[in-house]
């Protein structure tokens, strides 16, 4: 029993331009696939404006209405589709077979070696190049030497898998030299070595610096400016409305990638949506219901499992990113960390988003990497920079420094 594939995601473009797209989702139900299925748009640069989410268990049917993010990206709609169905549970099988997880899928990694003249915003034009062509930044190491020549080593992996063809290296070296221009000495392509197991463990944190960036505490500047969202984080939990569903009544500010957050969230804790309906932004605002059970189909009745949940859904709705400015010896380091997803996952397009803001503001990046750093609680996936002075942002002047972060926080969060 099934459905040809061509059915599986469907894709309609809006009649009028700015008009929302709509990504229809008929498949055989997996815990987590809406999780998966916002991870892929959100990578594509997409926005999500309303959705609906229904399944009984075994099938479910997703509707989200999507639109570009700046209106002017390019989405590659055939790419997404073929994006998208990649992580439904096969139709062509019975859906009383427990399709595989697409988390056991594993994708090579390659070693993209860049060496180049330096110049203001490199990092994201090639960051962004990458971007486009779906290959995803898995480690980094950003290097600048003392006569003015950067070595940058990206840790890739191919979202379309198929990195191994000369023609995609080729394509992939091609695009780097262009947007490189007459800056580019070299830019090579090969299956990573050992290298990369050397990029695993990245500079330690200082027991200082780990405690300021993953703190749930809010800075005093940043709980004066968030006080009116802070009020309006709302989870509220109704166990009466449904004789076999938790009703999960959500509100708070809009921002990027939010519905990615809270269905990650969600799967993260094993819980399982079976209907939830994503309103559209009110006056900046988001409402979402979700009418939800454990995994085991029974409501949400342990109150410490409750609170639990409420509590990690409002962290992640006041503040999914940390965005923190140290010190790093007589250097100054901007250091950004998002939570990692239990499959191993990071969130999509952190390091694109950090380097568009960095551009905007034209501040150069002496070095840059990526790494991950556990605590108690969770992996978290940590972006490090190491900043140039600028003339319009000393980075000795603490208001500068403010500046700095707030930039970057309000490209990552869409605002």
């Amino acid at each position: 029993m099934g459905i040809l594939l061509d059915d599986v995601v469907l894709i309609e473009h809006g009649k009028n331009s700015g008009d929302p797209t709509v990504v229809t989702v008929n498949c055989p139900d997996k815990a987590g696939l809406g999780c998966d299925l916002c991870r892929i748009i959100l990578e594509f640069g997409l926005y999500i404006t309303r959705g609906d989410i229904s399944t009984d268990g075994k099938w479910c049917y997703i509707v989200l209405w999507v639109v570009p993010r700046p209106i002017s990206l390019k989405i590659d709609w055939e790419s997404l589709k073929t994006r998208l169905v990649s992580v439904c549970p096969s139709c062509m099988i019975s859906f009383f077979i427990e399709p595989q997880s697409s988390s056991s899928q594993h994708h090579p990694i390659y070693l993209l070696k860049v060496f180049c003249l330096d110049r203001k915003g490199l990092l994201h034009d090639v960051t962004k190049v990458l971007c486009e062509l779906e290959l995803l930044i898995q480690r980094l190491k950003v290097m600048t030497t003392p006569d003015g020549k950067v070595l940058d080593l990206f840790f890739i992996t191919d979202a379309m898998d198929l990195l191994h063809t000369k023609e995609r290296q080729d394509i992939t070296c091609e695009h780097v030299s262009s947007i490189l221009g007459e800056y580019c000495i070299s830019c090579e392509l090969e299956l990573a070595g050992p290298e990369y197991e050397g990029q695993q463990a990245f500079t330690s944190l200082s027991q200082s610096v780990a405690e300021k960036l993953f703190s749930c505490e809010l800075s005093e500047k940043e709980s004066l400016e968030t006080t009116k969202a802070k009020k309006n984080a709302i989870v509220a939990v109704d166990n009466l409305l449904s004789p076999a569903h938790t009703l999960l009544k959500i509100q708070c500010i809009d921002q990027k990638g939010l519905i990615y957050d809270i269905l990650r969230t969600s799967k993260d804790c094993e819980i399982r949506i079976a209907y939830g309906r994503i309103s559209s932004t009110v006056k900046r605002y988001r409402t979402m219901e979700l009418f939800v059970q454990t995994t085991d189909g029974k409501k949400i009745i342990d109150s410490e499992r409750r609170e639990a949940l409420c509590r990690r859904l409002r962290e992640e709705m006041l503040h999914p990113l940390r965005v923190i400015i140290a010190s790093r010896g007589p250097d100054t380091e901007l250091l950004v960390a998002n939570p990692v997803e239990l499959s191993g996952k990071g969130r999509p397009r952190v390091f694109h988003d950090v380097t568009v803001a960095l551009k905007s503001l034209e501040i150069c990046v002496f070095s840059a990497e990526i790494g991950r750093h556990s605590t108690s609680e969770r992996e978290w996936e940590v972006y490090r920079f190491l900043l140039d002075d600028s003339p319009n942002f000393p980075l000795a002047s603490k208001r500068a420094r403010n500046d700095i972060v707030d930039g970057v926080k309000r490209t990552l969060m869409g605002w």
